[in-house]
C-alpha cells in the first residue's frame, strides 16, 4: 500500500466509529488547551509585572528599612513606620537629599491605614505621607485639583490628596474639590484627586489619601518612614548612585538596618519567580496531554479487539504486517494531530476571551510545545496496539468471534 492508501484507509476507519475517535482525541484537545491557557496567563502575569515596573522608570532606586529578603513574609525586616527596628527617618531623607550628588530626587514614604468619614460615608483608607516630590518621582500627577505644596508641607496643614477609588467610595458623583472630610478624627480639606493607575500585584492603587509627611507625623505620632524614593539623574549610573546613597547611609546606621534596591533587581526577582511559575503550570497541563495519550493507547487497544477479523480479512487479501502497522500507527497519529490543532484553536480563543478579564499572552514556544507533546503522546500510544494488529496470524483472526 502507498502512504495516501495508508491514509484513506485511516480516515475511513476513524470515519465510521466517530464517537470512539471523539473520545480519543478529547484527552488530547484538553491537554493542548490546558497548557496553553495556563501559560498564557503565566506569561500574561509576567508581562504586567514587566509593564509595572516599566512606568516606576529604570531610574528608581528604593530604600527600605532592615535587610530585604524577598522569602520573608513581611518582604524585609525593619518593620512598619512605628517599628523600632526601623531606622528610616525624615532627617535620613533629607541628609541624601544633601549629599547624594547622583540623584536628582529624594521623598520619604510612610504608610499606614486610618478611617476616613464624608458625611454618612466611612471606610479604613491607605495613607501616605509624603513630600511634594512624590508627584514627579512616582509619576503620580493629580487628574483634579492639585498635589500640596512647600509651604503646605512645611506648615503642616491638613490637606489631602485622593486616589480614584477612595472619592468614589466617599463622594460618589460629588466634586470632593474643597470638600472636608475626616481623616483619624481630624478634618482634612481635599486639594486635588490622582489620576487613576488600577490595580498592580493584586493592591488597589487608587484606594489611598495623600497628605503631608509632616501632618502625618503629627496626626499619627510617628517620626519613622516606610521607604524612601532616589530619582537618579542619568540610567547609566544607576549603580553608582546605589552605591554612593549606601555609602552616606551606612555614615548613620548599620549595613542590616537598610536595604537600597534598584528597580532592575525587583524586575529580575520577581521575573524569575514568575517563569519558575509559568513553567510549572505548563508541566501540570502537559501531565493532561500524558494522560490522553495513555487513553488513546486503551482505546486503540480496544479497537484491536474489535477488529480482529477485519485484520485477519486485509491479511488474507495480501496486506502485510507493515500495512497494519503503518493503518494503526497512522490513525493514533491522525487523531492526535487533529485533537492538537482543535486543542490549539481553543486553548488560544480561551486565552482571548481570560485577556477581557486578567491579561494574558499566548507564547509561540506553549503552541509548539502543547501541539508537539499531543503528536508524539499520540503516535507513542499507539506504537503498542499498531504492533499487536500487525502480528496478528490472519488464519486465527478469521477464526476470531
Amino acid at each position: 500500500m502507498t502512504f495516501i492508501d495508508t491514509f484513506q484507509v485511516a480516515f475511513r476507519s476513524l470515519a465510521i466509529n466517530k464517537m470512539r475517535s471523539g473520545l480519543m482525541m478529547l484527552g488530547v484537545i484538553i491537554g493542548v488547551a490546558s497548557v496553553i491557557l495556563l501559560v498564557s496567563v503565566g506569561s500574561g502575569l509576567q508581562a504586567f509585572v514587566t509593564d509595572q515596573f516599566d512606568e516606576l522608570g529604570t531610574d528608581l532606586l528604593t530604600i527600605f528599612p532592615g535587610e530585604l529578603k524577598f522569602g520573608d513574609a513581611a518582604g524585609r525586616e525593619g518593620g512598619p513606620p512605628g517599628s523600632a527596628n526601623n531606622k528610616l527617618t525624615r532627617d535620613v531623607a533629607e541628609l541624601l537629599e544633601r549629599r547624594a550628588t547622583l540623584v536628582n530626587g529624594i521623598t520619604p514614604v510612610a504608610t499606614t491605614y486610618a478611617e476616613t468619614k464624608y458625611l454618612g460615608e466611612e471606610r479604613t483608607t491607605g495613607i501616605l505621607g509624603t513630600t511634594t516630590n512624590y508627584v514627579d518621582i512616582r509619576k503620580s500627577p493629580t487628574e483634579k485639583g492639585r498635589f500640596f505644596s512647600r509651604q503646605e508641607e512645611s506648615g503642616a496643614k491638613r490637606v489631602a490628596v485622593l486616589g480614584a477609588t477612595t472619592v468614589d467610595e466617599l463622594f460618589g458623583n460629588r466634586n470632593p474639590i474643597g470638600e472636608e472630610l475626616k481623616l483619624a478624627g481630624k478634618t482634612f480639606t481635599v486639594i486635588g484627586i490622582f489620576e487613576s493607575k488600577g490595580a498592580a500585584f493584586g493592591n488597589d492603587q487608587d484606594d489611598l489619601v495623600a497628605i503631608p509627611l509632616t501632618t502625618f507625623e503629627r496626626v499619627f505620632d510617628l517620626d519613622k518612614v516606610s521607604y524612601i524614593y532616589a530619582k537618579v539623574g542619568d540610567v547609566e549610573r544607576v549603580d553608582q548612585a546605589k552605591r554612593q546613597i549606601e555609602r552616606i547611609l551606612l555614615t548613620q546606621m548599620d549595613d542590616e538596618d537598610v536595604s537600597v534596591i534598584g528597580t532592575e533587581d525587583l524586575l529580575e526577582t520577581v521575573t524569575s519567580i514568575l517563569g519558575v511559575i509559568t513553567a510549572g503550570l505548563g508541566g501540570i497541563a502537559a501531565i493532561s496531554l500524558v494522560v490522553g495519550g495513555i487513553g488513546i493507547a486503551n482505546i486503540m487497544l480496544v479497537s484491536v479487539t474489535e477488529r480482529i477479523r477485519e485484520i485477519g480479512i486485509r491479511k488474507a487479501v495480501g496486506a502485510t504486517s507493515r500495512d497494519i502497522l503503518l493503518q494503526f500507527l497512522t490513525e493514533a497519529a491522525v487523531l492526535s494531530v487533529i485533537g492538537g490543532i482543535a486543542g490549539i484553536l481553543i486553548g488560544v480563543g480561551g486565552s482571548l476571551i481570560l485577556n477581557n478579564f486578567v491579561q494574558t499572552v499566548v507564547p509561540l514556544w506553549s503552541v509548539v510545545l502543547g501541539f508537539s507533546i499531543s503528536a508524539i503522546t499520540g503516535i507513542t500510544s499507539g506504537v503498542g496496539p499498531a504492533i499487536k494488529a500487525a502480528r496478528m496470524d490472519p488464519i486465527a483472526a478469521l477464526r476470531y468471534e
